[in-house]
């Protein structure tokens, strides 16, 4: 903290922040079977807002509406997606359906995003009809499009990897023989979980993945790979009133291209490195005009510097642990933000809290996903558990849990190994039906 700051404020350029919490960083009907027939009138006099997409990120942005007295309508691509098994505002519709995008604005106070997807020439038209969106789509394109994202963030003075526009395999090989191999080829558009990604070691490997693509209409562009010692994730929020709020900084454990776990906060990060974190993910929020949570996913280089590697601009995988060790969850605060209410308070609660996400196992076990339920709740009475209504496959994103650290440090690194093996052996249980420490959960 620079001398002269008051306690709890912290100031990096022209960005100030309060403690990690808030500050200023500004100088038509529906098809025959939604549920229900036409958006539903407002009734408690509390907000309605709209969010486009149905899945784990949209239901669990419901549960925090509920806490705070609104409604939360969704625009679903089907009944039993996540969000539309829970909410009682429905309407079923496309995304990419002009439209339907009309019937889910209307009487809305505010129109947000559970994914990056919808076409931006839909929602400058809903913006030009009056409709309060949020992220507006001016920041929206740049998590959209990887290639505007990489030039922006250049622009800005944002530390990013070597990138280039990919239109021929012959661009990759320049590139790597430019910048070094191996290099990464992603799609611009599209992709998360791993998919979308190549890492190639030479020409030869790149060439056919590139045609590939290409000749299925796919954008490419390739960057240099950055030589890393781990990810890490700096979650923000922004109101369109300029206030800004900073989760901790957590590192993120990534297995085959896919999270599955989250540290909260990243341990053995320096407080240098955490604030030059936090500062970039607000000046990157305020440049670019985004508004609601979002995730900033990092790498630290193995020489200790940071290197932007994607921006997510709505609730994130990232951010989970905060419905049960923040003070303000991640979608509680996405619906402040969006509604220019007060940010929250974003400190955690615990010296660390662990997730682990659920993925699908190879083939779904014959225990009931109740009776799993049933025999963590016996042996971690402590496990938060989030489930998300998704049917089971692998590798599929079923759910997660969390794990909040009793006392102790995060400087403990045992301390923070025990809570992190019991948050994996929770996870690892509801997905496979079985115990990493070999447990019989019927004592035999």
């Amino acid at each position: 903290m620079p001398s002269g700051d008051p306690p709890g404020q912290r100031t990096s350029g022209d960005v100030t922040t309060w403690s990690v919490v808030t500050g200023n960083i500004d100088s038509a009907s529906t098809s025959p079977d939604a549920r229900p027939s036409s958006p539903r009138s407002l009734v408690s006099g509390q907000p309605v807002v709209t969010m486009i997409g149905g899945g784990q990120l949209a239901r669990m942005t419901h549960q925090a509406a509920i806490a705070l007295g609104q409604t939360l309508r969704v625009l679903s691509g089907g009944p039993d997606e996540p969000a539309a098994q829970v909410s009682p505002d429905v309407v079923l519709g496309s995304h990419t359906d002009l439209d339907a995008l009309r019937r889910a604005a209307e009487g809305s106070h505010a129109l947000t995003f559970d994914h990056e997807h919808v076409p931006t020439e839909h929602l400058d038209i809903l913006v030009a009809e009056g409709v309060n969106v949020q992220p507006p789509p001016q920041a929206l394109i740049y998590a959209q499009d990887k290639l505007e994202m990489r030039h922006k963030l250049r622009a800005l003075g944002a530390p990013v990897p070597a990138f280039a526009e990919v239109t021929w395999a012959e661009d990759v090989a320049k590139f790597g023989n430019e910048h070094g191999w191996p290099v990464v080829i992603k799609a611009v558009r599209g992709g998360y979980d791993g998919r979308g990604v190549w890492i190639v070691d030479d020409a030869d490997e790149a060439e056919p993945i590139v045609a590939k693509q290409l000749d299925a209409g796919a954008t490419l562009m390739v960057e240099q790979k950055v030589e890393m010692r781990r990810e890490l994730s700096a979650m923000v929020a922004r109101s369109p009133f300029g206030q800004g709020a900073t989760w901790p900084v957590v590192e993120t454990v990534q297995r085959n291209g896919q999270c599955a776990v989250v540290l909260a906060p990243a341990p053995d990060l320096s407080d240098e490195l955490a604030a030059e974190a936090e500062g970039l993910a607000l000046r990157i929020a305020s440049e670019l005009g985004v508004v609601g949570s979002m995730a900033v996913e990092l790498f630290e280089t193995v020489e200790g510097a940071l290197v932007v590697n994607e921006l997510a601009m709505r609730p994130h995988n990232s951010g989970h642990w905060t419905m049960d060790g923040a003070r303000t969850s991640q979608f509680e605060q996405h619906l402040r933000a969006v509604l220019d209410y007060p940010l929250g308070d974003t400190s955690a609660t615990a010296p660390v809290t662990v997730m682990g996400n659920v993925l699908g196992a190879p083939e779904a076990p014959q225990m009931s996903m109740d009776e799993r339920v049933h025999h963590l709740m016996a042996r971690m009475p402590d496990a938060k558990i989030h489930l998300y209504g998704k049917g089971e496959r692998k590798d599929r994103k079923i759910g997660h849990v969390n794990i909040v650290g009793g006392p102790g440090s995060i400087d403990d690194a045992e301390y923070v190994a025990a809570v992190r093996e019991r948050a994996e052996r929770a996870a690892h249980w509801l997905s496979h039906a079985e115990w990493t420490d070999g447990w019989d959960e019927h004592g035999e």
